[in-house]
């Protein structure tokens, strides 16, 4: 069989773009894995907002938000957004670094001064004398991850697509209008390739012929550890650090912390470092009440960005049938509906009519062809 498409990579990026594809085309996910998602999108601490990242990025949340809120009928059977907040927090002397939060504020997505008061109510382990002003953003929600991806995945299989797991893919040939996509025990053919390999996508591009766009892995460490005793923490927002990017959040009971690391790796199984783990706990222990009795859980995650941090859509410049879905960084979840949607239009000639396009983003802007990654090397 002939694919219309051939999505490689089965995390978010692959697995969206793979179900809106499926409407209308013959389509095949290939993941190298056992299971959709093991990498990057199985690791995500999996929240919405539209005040994170780039401009760029900022805008395409907004687009992915009404999907999220309101998916298509029967797509999941509980809510994809659950509300949750975010509060970040600053110490003496690290006051204005708040600024450029509450900066992001807008009318719909308000970003608020309380006082600390207030703050050490809303989250009792802050440390009083380490806290000395506060931001909150009530719009903030969580995103089952797990069961955005496990919905898109069912859906492109209930419209007919098919998926292989397990199959790395190995070679890419481009014949008579045909690309030739092996894996290691048979070949795929397809007339159109998205590559949506995550921390892997320059990888695969370099096998079909197409110029890197210098794509970065970066390592983000995570902890899981237990509420100070008595704490009710399902009610928690969200808590950032202002001055190094930590932040701690609840998870499953628990509390889910990070140093919002971001060191340079190469792709692979990424597993956190000791080192990393045991200079996290020793924050945690600085910096909040929390004790750090025991570790319950710890993992790592590569996400992975280009020169600009904005992600990569779109038919590369030199080589035929080969469409990038890429460098989505640390937003790729919050991302995904809006950028399957652009990818689908362009997979079919319909750039124009996609919902990015409608509100006047530049398709050019986040191209492979960019001038921004022009300059790019291995």
């Amino acid at each position: 069989m002939i694919y219309d498409f051939v999505v490689i990579g089965g995390g978010i990026a692959g697995a969206s773009v793979a179900y809106e594809l499926s409407e209308h085309a013959h389509v095949i996910l290939i993941e190298a894995e056992a299971q959709p998602g093991y990498h990057s999108s199985g690791r995500s601490a999996a929240l919405f907002t539209r005040n994170y990242g780039t401009p760029m990025v900022r805008k395409i949340n907004a687009l992915s938000e009404p999907f999220l809120i309101n998916p298509p009928d029967g797509f999941c059977d509980r809510p994809l957004l659950t509300p949750r907040g975010a509060l970040a927090v600053a110490g003496p002397g690290d006051e204005a670094s708040l600024d450029s939060v509450t900066a992001a504020s807008t009318l719909a997505n308000p970003v608020e001064d309380i006082s600390v008061a207030d703050a050490l109510a809303m989250v009792p382990f802050l440390r009083p004398e380490r806290t000395t002003r506060a931001v909150y953003e009530a719009g903030v929600t969580d995103i089952d991850a797990a069961l955005l991806l496990q919905s898109y995945v069912k859906h492109f299989k209930l419209r007919g697509g098919t998926t292989m797991m397990s199959a790395p893919v190995t070679a890419l040939r481009h014949e008579g209008g045909i690309w030739n996509v092996s894996v290691p025990w048979v070949d795929v053919q397809g007339k159109t390739i998205i590559n949506a390999a995550g921390a892997w996508a320059d990888k695969i591009g370099a096998m079909a012929g197409a110029s890197p766009i210098g794509l970065v892995a970066k390592r983000r460490t995570a902890i899981v550890v237990d509420a100070p005793d008595g704490m009710n923490v399902a009610d928690l927002p969200c808590v950032d650090f202002a001055v190094g990017d930590a932040y701690i959040k609840p998870e499953a009971g628990k509390l889910m912390a990070s140093p919002g690391d971001a060191t340079p790796d190469v792709p692979q199984d990424v597993q956190p470092d000791e080192m990393d783990i045991a200079v996290l706990a020793d924050w945690i222990s600085r910096e909040t009440l929390i004790p750090v009795r025991r570790i319950a859980h710890s993992w790592a995650g590569l996400r992975s960005f280009v020169a600009d941090d904005n992600p990569v859509i779109g038919q590369d410049p030199d080589v035929e049938s080969f469409i990038w879905n890429a460098g989505q960084g640390g937003y790729g979840i919050m991302m995904a509906p809006a950028l399957a949607n652009a990818v689908a239009h362009i997979g079919f000639g319909q750039a124009g009519h996609s919902n990015l396009a409608a509100e006047l983003i530049k398709l050019d802007d986040i191209s492979p062809a960019r001038e921004s990654l022009k300059q790019t090397k291995f």
